[in-house]
This record gives C-alpha cells, structure tokens and sequence, in this order.
C-alpha cells in the first residue's frame, strides 16, 4: 500500500506539464535530484522553435516582471504568478508571454491575457491546461476573469496563432488535473514507466528510465512492442521480457488472434526477438545472400541526408565513396567523404545537378542508405525540377536499404534496430560524444543565425559534416557485418 510524504507541495506549470507528459516524468522533476538529469538536444531544439515563433510573434521588445504589467507593456515576459486552488492547492506558474488586451482590471482600463507556443501541428491538450494554468493564476491577480489565451506557432516564414476558449470545461478539467497530480507527486513510491516510451526520446530524465527498464525487462524494451500492443500483452498475463520468451508461439498467436491479425501473424516474432535479447546471441532468419549486389561491386556510394523538418530543408546530402580492392577487399582507408551543402534551400535546381551527377559518375556502384528517408526525399527532389518517373527509377534503382535487409534477414540482441544502436552494438562510436540528428539540426539552427566569428561559425559546419560522414561509415559498418555473416 502506497503512503503519502507529508507536507505543503506547491504545483508549478513546469510540474503541470510533465504530469500531462508522464506522471513518472512529474514525480521525478518534483522530488528527484536534477543532477540526474541529461541534457536532451530533442527539448533544445523545443525552445530554439519558441524563441523563432515568439521573435516573429513581437511587435517590440517585451517588458519584464510585474513591474511590466503595472505600467502596461503591450507584452511582458519574465512574470512569476502565485495563487491557491478552490481546494487549497498552492499553485506557482511562469507565464511564457503576457499580452495586453482591454478590459478593466485592478491594473487600469487593460488586462492580460497568456500566450504560449504549440510545438506541432495542432494544440494539444498541454497548451490548452498550460494557458488555463496561467489565466487561472491571471485571475487571482488582476482581479478580473481571463475568457481565452493564444496558442502560436511560427511555421516556415508564417505565423500560426489560434484562441484557446477558457471553457467550463477546461477549467474543470484544469482542477481535476491539480488534484491528481497532487497526489501521485506526494507518494512515496515513484510511479510505474509510461507504456508509450517513445516519447521518451524528449525527456531529461531518458537514461534513469532506460537503466530500470532494462532491469526490470520491460515489455517496451523488445523491439515491435509499443504502447498499445504492451497493453494487450499485459492483459493476457505477461508482464515482462522473460515471460514473453518462455511463452509458446502457438498459444501466444492464438490469444492475439482476437485483437486482430497483425498482432497474431507477429507472435513468433515477438517471442523470437525476446529469447535473443535475453541470451544476447543474435539470429539468422533466413540463409540466403542479403546483399548479393555487393558479390560483385566495384565500390559502392554510402548516401545520408541532414534535414530540418520544419523548414522542409534538406541542407545536407553527404556521399562516401567506398573503391573495392584489385585483392576484392573493402577498405574504408581509401574511403572519400563527399559532402553537397543546401544552405540557402533556394537552389535545388543545383543541388539536383549535383547530386544526379554524383549518381552518374558511379551508376553501377550499390548505393546504401538505412531507412527510406533518403530514397522518397530524392524522389521528391527529383520531381520537383520535372524528373519523369521511368527516369527517376533507373537513377535509383541501385539504391539499397540497409536497415530493411537487415531487419529482414536478422534479429538482434538489441531494443531497436536504429541506425545508433545497431552501429553501437557493432562497436561503432560516432567522433563526437552524443552525437544524434536532433544535436545536429540544432548546430544547424545555430549556425544559420550566428553572429559569432568565423572560426566558430565554422567549428559548427565542420561539427555537422563530421557527423554525416560518421552516419554514412556507420551505415556501411552494418553492410560490412552483413557480408562478414553470409
């Protein structure tokens, strides 16, 4: 039976958040020490988007603090809000962004209403509790109701801005939500891990729960389980990774028949991939040659690409050129990385010459790539400067997904089968520590608006292009065990 630490708790809109997030992510900000807390590229990259969409959202400078709010700035920034629940709850919140609206108030003939910035394509029900949170606190100051708040998203060049109504219902919602979390963060025990770990790829606190993950063999961690189809595990009684590999694949496949058939037809796979996590030795599906276009290729071309999604920019297309040996060996000494920069995404024209020339010169080299992201944005590259599609097929047809045959022909004693873990498990280590997409998009980010000296400017580039060329010798590094396995 779980007991309750004693004590007067204060909820803050930080703490809201995360609760709306993961109720583990709420207690662990709320009690754990943050120095257990890793520094994440994906939320860096979170406020770079809020710091874009809030530049575009101001007319001027905003004021600060309550002294902002006293003068009547049209904005004010920086303000911390007090107050108390109907139920006695003390509530502290750190309103993004203030706008000045009329209406009367304790402040004058004006009042305020909250702004906060949506992330993705629609607001979801984090703004929505986030700008309740802070009208709500809004009402205890100035006295006045607070009916609505703004939500807003700079996308492309534009900016998106949408009201958010303070219903009824919302608010019902908002205060049910302050007591629950009240209550799971005042409890000793620190909650269960969140079904949907995916998530997870955000939070600061991703390696403490990736560590209890794996000791207690949670089901998230065999790689084709997510959220939902660990719920239905669960319900047929089994809990963990060593129950799913002991479990027969007949039985198992019968009890998943009735959520449907793609959970039956993936039982034996499930299992299959559970046993090789435990005994960490990795299995063969199938005893045919997965990359007989290599048996006799002259070289082959690795292909990776860096975008921003955001701005649907592909600002990098990075080449490495891999020559076989007159002895038939492959050898990454002689290997040539090849990078073709997009930086002011208004030239794709170019960028296509470039690139279909690089194509050309080495038409009969495979071209490896892992994942299909390379393959359709080429396609779409190609389309748009007027590509015809018998053309565009013969440009790609010695394309070759490294991630496909792999998963295809292998099961491997690792949680997912991601471009960094299989190339980890393989021993591979990228030059820079925590290198990832996210890190890399961000050096991108700030290197498109940096003002600093050119040498820093260029340690960022250089940062960028080290790390496509360690993604395409990572990519090949999993080709070469492929052929070393047939």
């Amino acid at each position: 039976m779980t007991s309750h630490i004693l004590g007067n708790k204060t909820i803050t809109d930080r703490i809201l958040c995360s609760w709306i997030r993961c109720k583990r992510k709420a207690w662990l900000d709320h009690n754990e020490n943050n120095h257990k807390k890793v520094w994440s590229a994906h939320r860096a990259l979170q406020l770079d988007h809020q710091h874009k969409s809030l530049e575009r959202f101001f007319n001027n400078s905003p004021q600060k603090g309550i002294e902002g709010l006293i003068i009547g700035a049209r904005e004010v920034v920086g303000v911390r809000l007090k107050g108390v629940t109907s139920l006695g709850l003390n509530i502290e919140g750190h309103p993004l962004l203030l706008q000045k609206i009329n209406g009367k108030s304790f402040l004058g003939e004006f009042s305020y209403i909250p702004i906060t910035v949506r992330q993705g394509h629609r607001v979801t029900r984090e703004n929505r509790l986030s700008l309740a949170f802070w009208g709500y606190l809004l009402e205890q100051f100035q006295k006045i109701e607070v009916k609505y708040g703004l939500a807003i998203s700079k996308v492309n060049n534009d900016l998106e801005v949408e009201k958010v109504i303070f219903s009824k219902k919302i608010k019902a919602e908002l205060l049910d939500s302050l007591e629950r979390i009240n209550k799971d963060i005042c409890k000793e025990d620190l909650p269960a891990l969140t079904s949907d770990r995916k998530k997870c790829t955000l939070c600061s606190w991703k390696q403490l729960c990736d560590e209890k993950a794996s000791q207690e063999g949670d089901l998230s961690e065999v790689n084709g389980i997510g959220a939902k189809r660990k719920s239905i595990l669960q319900e047929i009684g089994i809990s963990n990774l060593n129950e799913l590999a002991s479990t027969s694949p007949i039985n198992l496949s019968k009890k998943l028949s009735k959520y449907g058939e793609a959970h039956e037809k993936i039982a034996s796979q499930l299992i299959n991939q559970a046993r090789v996590q435990i005994n960490l030795i990795p299995q063969q599906l199938r005893e045919n040659i997965i990359l007989p276009e290599l048996k006799f290729a002259k070289g082959v071309l690795i292909y990776d690409i860096e975008s921003d999604p955001d701005a649907k920019h592909d600002f990098l297309h990075g080449f490495v050129l891999i020559k076989r040996r007159d002895n038939g060996e492959w050898s990454l000494d002689d290997a040539k990385y090849e990078p073709i920069l997009n930086i002011e995404n208004n030239n794709e024209k170019a960028i296509w010459n470039k690139i279909k020339q690089r194509l050309k010169s080495f038409q009969d080299f495979p071209v490896l790539h892992y994942g299909e992201t390379e393959l359709l944005s080429l396609y779409k590259l190609a389309r748009k400067q007027g590509e015809n599609e018998k053309d565009i097929k013969m440009m790609t047809v010695n394309f070759i997904d490294i991630h496909s045959r792999l998963k295809g022909g292998w099961l491997l004693p690792i949680s997912n089968y991601s471009l960094k873990n299989v190339a980890q498990w393989l021993d591979f280590r990228w030059t820079y520590k925590g290198s990832s997409g996210a890190r890399a998009l961000l050096c991108w980010r700030q290197w498109e608006r940096s003002v600093e000296v050119r040498s820093q400017r260029k340690n960022k580039l250089d940062w960028i292009l080290k790390y496509n060329q360690d993604d395409c010798i990572a990519t090949w590094k999993i080709a070469e065990w492929l052929l070393n396995e047939e």
